[in-house]
């Protein structure tokens, strides 16, 4: 059986170096403002209506983010100098509760190239509106999707609708990352052309996600639905400026404590009863 040329791939998240946010010095109006502290969710920082261009943004609003490789592509192109070989990586980013992003990037080696892709996926973070929009269920739970929405992206095509609770993630391999990332836990999903193009599959089902965003519904769907923007946990790391720790700081203790009823001790030092000539008290 002939091996294919691209698939699946994962690596592990333990394998991937953490970045170092205490030597981070934002280029951007919106990175200055997240590193002095004065925007903490990442809620917040999509209201300010400033582009994220840099992935350490995510780091400190969404610490508890995870990452998947989703397709892992080996590109061939014939040149003078001989075979060149590169490698198209696609990655999900999602937090499993609310937020998801997707990114790509290429390179000649496979490691740097995974960690572009995770990067490029932080710089397209999205909020996910989840609830419970099934006849089926009441568990008045954001377990689903609210209502029915679309993506396409080529030739693929992807509708999900909501599903009760305990049906799970009934679509594809794909496409139940980019959801699970997301925070859905129960969908339906119904797709149309060649969805064995993973790249397209998974980029129309992230624009299926956005739609849930962009779509505006009244107070009293939000109510009957339960429908829920973002986060419902939230997660704040702190940031030091500072490398150096300052040491701890100690309490001196006076010298002398004043007592009460200290001339009163004196006073019966001094009433005590008279020596005698041989050294001996008079009883």
């Amino acid at each position: 059986m002939p091996k294919r040329r691209g698939g699946r791939r994962r690596e592990a998240r333990a394998a991937r170096p953490e970045r170092d946010l205490t030597e981070w010095k934002p280029r951007t109006k919106l990175g200055r403002i997240v590193l002095s502290g004065e925007i903490t969710t990442l809620a917040d920082a999509i209201k300010t209506a400033l582009p994220i261009r840099e992935p350490e943004i995510v780091d400190v609003l969404l610490p508890e983010t995870e990452d998947e490789v989703l397709d892992v592509n080996m590109v061939q192109r014939m040149t003078d100098s001989g075979r060149r070989v590169n490698f198209a990586i696609t990655c999900i980013v999602g937090n499993k509760d609310g937020y998801a992003g997707l990114g790509r990037a290429r390179g000649r080696e496979v490691g740097p190239a995974i960690r572009r892709a995770i990067d490029n996926a932080k710089l397209n973070m999205i909020e996910v509106k989840r609830g419970c929009g099934s006849w089926e269920c009441g568990c008045q739970r954001a377990h689903s999707l609210p209502f029915r929405v679309t993506g396409s992206s080529g030739s693929v095509e992807v509708s999900l609708k909501p599903a009760p609770q305990g049906v799970g993630l009934a679509v594809g391999d794909v496409a139940k990352s980019v959801l699970r990332l997301a925070g859905i836990t129960d969908a339906w999903g119904f797709t149309k052309g060649h969805t064995k193009t993973t790249v397209n599959y998974a980029l129309a089902t992230f624009e299926a996600l956005r739609k849930t965003g962009e779509l505006k519904v009244r107070g009293e769907q939000t109510d009957r639905l339960k429908i829920k923007s973002g986060a419902v946990q939230m997660f704040v790391r702190k940031v030091s400026v500072a490398a150096s720790a300052s040491p701890p700081e100690t309490t001196e203790l006076p010298e002398d404590v004043v007592v009460e009823g200290e001339d009163l001790t004196e006073g019966a030092e001094g009433a005590e009863a008279p020596e005698t000539e041989g050294g001996l008290k008079k009883e």
